[in-house]
């Protein structure tokens, strides 16, 4: 169990509600210090509820909080003075262009002209900014919105971050240019808290993952051990003809004693597998049939089959 001196974050039964509505139902977290912890969960799970109460944007219902040492009710301008929060829509002026934005945040915060210019002009150049610098951020892409917003984040480094769904949206390559930025956080002495509802995002950054549905954790551990905790491995076929893949379904169920999901891919399935001996048998059994096989691979279950094997829904469906 780490010590109240080594977390960035410790929960106790936080709650939150709306009306009849609990969006966070006595969620319990303990964030160690140091790189990045993923929240998981599909929309409506309260992630972006627990992140505004510990930013002290929104008041606790019940529970209790305390984000570097500092109790979130109690003591609120002591946590606000350590950490920042990027939301899920930027919070930048649109008329204004890059580097008047941080211009602006950087006289807020107390720095001079010159030193405000100056964090500017770095902050552009370390997010490859520079050339947009001029640009009115209205005329911006969602990625360069987002890495401006994660830059104005960080005028003043902070000792904690808060993610918030920072990806939403954005192409492949502007989704990889932020995890960049996030290791570069953390490779600064930043503490991380990302929630997200891409398994792959949380399987690229997170040292350690919270699994939250319905406003309370429901899981918590490394990827590793996530993926553990539903079996031993995951097996990955691929039928040549998509009309076979109904009876290679029925013949694996057959074999390997497990159920098998047919994937949106009209030509892939896969099964958990607990005991991995039954998988010999399986290709064999496949050739016999004459179900010709393109793809045959047994590993370790993905973040997305934990998802799905926790809440049994998939992190995209909206919580009722």
């Amino acid at each position: 169990m780490l010590t109240a001196t080594k977390l960035a974050i410790e929960t106790t039964g936080l709650v939150k509600t709306f009306g009849s509505t609990r969006a966070v139902d006595g969620l319990d977290l303990c964030v160690p210090l140091g790189g990045v912890y993923g929240v998981l969960g599909p929309n409506g799970a309260g992630k972006t509820t627990a992140i505004r109460m510990l930013a002290t944007l929104l008041p606790l219902d019940g529970g209790s909080a305390t984000v570097l040492g500092h109790d979130v009710a109690t003591e609120p301008d002591a946590v606000r003075g350590k950490v920042s929060l990027t939301g899920q829509f930027a919070s930048l002026d649109e008329d204004l262009t890059g580097t008047e934005n941080l211009l602006l945040l950087g006289r807020l915060f107390g720095y001079s002209r010159a030193a405000a210019r100056s964090r500017c002009e770095r902050l552009l150049a370390a997010f490859g900014l520079e050339e947009a610098g001029n640009r009115q951020v209205k005329n911006y892409s969602g990625g360069m919105r987002r890495k401006l917003d994660i830059a104005a984040s960080i005028i003043v480094t902070p000792e904690m971050i808060f993610l918030d769904e920072p990806t939403t949206g954005l192409d492949p390559r502007s989704r990889n240019q932020v995890w960049d930025i996030v290791r570069a956080l953390v490779a600064g002495g930043t503490t991380v808290l990302l929630t997200t509802q891409y398994l792959d995002e949380a399987d690229q950054l997170a040292d350690r993952v919270a699994v939250i549905d319905h406003g309370k954790v429901i899981a918590e551990g490394t990827t590793g051990e996530l993926k553990a905790s539903v079996g031993s491995g995951s097996l990955h076929v691929r039928v040549t003809d998509a009309d076979t893949r109904p009876a290679a379904a029925r013949l694996l169920r057959d074999v390997l004693g497990v159920p098998v999901t047919e994937e949106n891919d009209p030509v892939a399935l896969t099964a958990r597998i607990d005991d991995p001996r039954r998988v010999a048998q399986a290709l064999p059994a496949l050739h016999d049939a004459g179900i010709a096989v393109s793809t045959f691979a047994l590993g370790q279950p993905s973040l997305d089959e934990v998802f799905l094997s926790l809440t049994g829904r998939p992190t995209e469906e909206p919580a009722s």
